[in-house]
């Protein structure tokens, strides 16, 4: 059984960072493609950002370019997601998310394309 599990959330000041963990298991291949997502209450959830974990394509939502960076450490079926410079709008719980047959498709692959996900970790951001 293929398990996601996050971890790293926490609550940290505006200008901060935190580092997101997201270690896959129960899996004999690694998946194509991981994903970061975050959703607030009562609003949808939104792609932060996108890996193929071969080749190392990696793709964000506008308003993270430049803050967040999503990286693997293939020997541990880990995930991560490096965010600098918080903001409170980054508030959210974020998800992990692993899917997708091919590499080549993890740029257009969209959530229902994911069929891993992990149960999420709440990342608060204080101004």
């Amino acid at each position: 059984q293929v398990q996601l599990v996050e971890s790293g959330g926490g609550s940290v000041q505006a200008g901060g960072s935190l580092t997101l963990s997201c270690v896959v298991s129960g899996v004999t291949v690694t998946p194509f493609c991981m994903a970061w997502f975050r959703q607030n209450s009562g609003k949808e959830r939104e792609r932060v950002g996108t890996l193929a974990t071969r080749g190392g394509y990696t793709s964000y939502r506008d308003s993270v370019k430049g803050r967040f960076t999503i990286s693997q450490n293939n020997t541990k079926n880990t995930a991560y997601l490096q965010m600098n410079s918080l903001k409170p709008e980054d508030s959210a719980m974020y998800y992990c998310a692993a899917g997708g047959r091919a590499s080549t498709i993890c740029r257009s692959l969209g959530q229902s394309g994911y069929n891993n996900w992990g149960r999420g970790t709440q990342v608060t951001v204080s101004s």
